[in-house]
């Protein structure tokens, strides 16, 4: 049976064992970068883009001897590799890697990359970049021309003046490596302002970095109400909140919305829960966002985005949400829950806290009227503690309503 040799091109060009098996080859698939590598090759030499007929090539030429197919780096690293596994199956590949371009740039910058997040954005839409790469410390990403390295920046630097992070904004910084390993090879280093205005080659690949948070290292769960910034108690309880999560069931990617979000305390725990969601919390009342600001800078939740405005007025202007969260209304429940209803997707789920009893019985009838499975949890909580050293403190009862689409 012949081989597909599936061959991952460094930055000092091909080896000689990657030479010797490509010779063996009667056709070879790459990009024309790497096709000009085994120019004096006899194989017939195809474009691996587009790639489905380079896929038919492929499959054609494995019938009647070997197959080289060129990759950069390491093809099995967010590489061509993976599609080859699943059309030709793993007995019939030869995997010749070279070091991956995360290997290469990190070493070029004197950079660890164990604990680094890989984030690439390589021919993909992304609705919150600064969720993708503020979430850690170290984070490689894959670019391409509509995602660039200063694209990107400007990004980041919006983000952080809206949320009024100065301290982090001034800490950021970005790497660039431009043409790895050709004679145009170019290293960029410098602040994300910097980085905003520059101009880098097409072919790059990115590091961003942040100073580390004093809060990262908290538990995922469990945030408690004195931990969280607020005002005058108004939060949603501990209890409550976990309740409310539950019958949420956060999806791990997708879009949240939080609305009458106050402090934000929902926001940041499901944005924890699930980094991959974009999250908007969304308050008419500039000291709730004040707020949520704070606590997105202390809790690191840069899945975040607050917005101000009045829900009714606001939502038409955000994504649709695959899940939504509805904890103050300022008297436009109906139309609220009526705007949400529309957006939601089959299978989203929309959950409403009720205290006041006029909220109790107009939001699962507003939820039916929209079509919505609605079930409902009444929780009535105490707080206590043993030995008791003071009489218990009995909470208003809070009912939980979610609705099903």
């Amino acid at each position: 049976m012949s081989d597909l040799v599936l061959t991952g091109v460094g930055c000092s060009g091909l080896t000689k064992e990657q030479t010797g098996r490509l010779g063996r080859c009667g056709l070879i698939v790459g990009t024309p970068r790497h096709l000009a590598l085994v120019q004096g090759m006899a194989a017939e030499k195809h474009p691996i883009t587009p790639l489905a007929p380079a896929l038919k090539s492929i499959r054609h030429g494995l019938v009647s001897g070997d197959v080289g197919v060129l990759a950069s780096g390491d093809p099995l690293f967010f590489g061509i590799g993976r599609r080859l596994l699943k059309e030709f199956g793993p007995d019939r590949l030869v995997v010749l890697p070279a070091l991956s371009t995360m290997q290469e740039a990190c070493a070029r910058f004197h950079l660890p990359w164990d604990d680094m997040a890989k984030v690439s954005l390589h021919g993909r839409k992304t609705l919150h970049a600064p969720g993708l790469l503020l979430g850690w410390e170290k984070s490689f990403v894959f670019t391409d021309r509509h995602n660039t390295p200063a694209s990107l920046a400007r990004q980041l630097v919006d983000y952080l003046e809206l949320i009024e992070d100065a301290p982090l904004l001034a800490g950021c910084r970005m790497h660039v490596a431009e043409n790895l390993g050709a004679r145009e090879e170019r290293l960029f280093s410098g602040t994300l302002a910097e980085a905003a205005s520059e101009h880098f080659a097409e072919l790059n690949v990115l590091i961003v970095t942040r100073p580390g948070l004093a809060q990262e290292n908290i538990p995922l769960f469990g945030l408690c109400e004195e931990e969280i910034s607020h005002s005058r108690g108004l939060i949603t309880k501990d209890a409550v909140r976990a309740v409310t999560l539950h019958a949420l069931r956060l999806p791990s990617r997708g879009v949240f919305w939080d609305l009458g979000a106050g402090s934000g305390s929902i926001s940041v725990a499901a944005a924890r829960l699930q980094p991959g969601l974009t999250v908007f919390a969304v308050d008419q009342h500039p000291e709730a966002l004040a707020h949520v600001k704070r606590n997105i800078r202390r809790f690191g939740c840069y899945n975040i985005i607050p917005v101000l405005g009045e829900a009714s007025a606001v939502l038409c202007s955000l994504p649709a949400p695959d899940r939504v969260f509805i904890g103050g209304s300022g008297g436009k429940l109906a139309a609220i829950i009526g705007q949400a209803s529309d957006r939601l997707p089959s299978g989203g789920r929309m959950v409403v806290n009720g205290v006041i009893p006029r909220t109790v019985a107009e939001a699962p009838q507003c939820m039916v009227d929209q079509g919505l499975v609605v079930a409902m949890t009444r929780l009535q909580v105490e707080r206590t503690t043993f030995p008791e050293r003071e009489p218990g403190k009995v909470l208003n009862p809070i009912t939980v309503m979610t609705g099903c689409k």
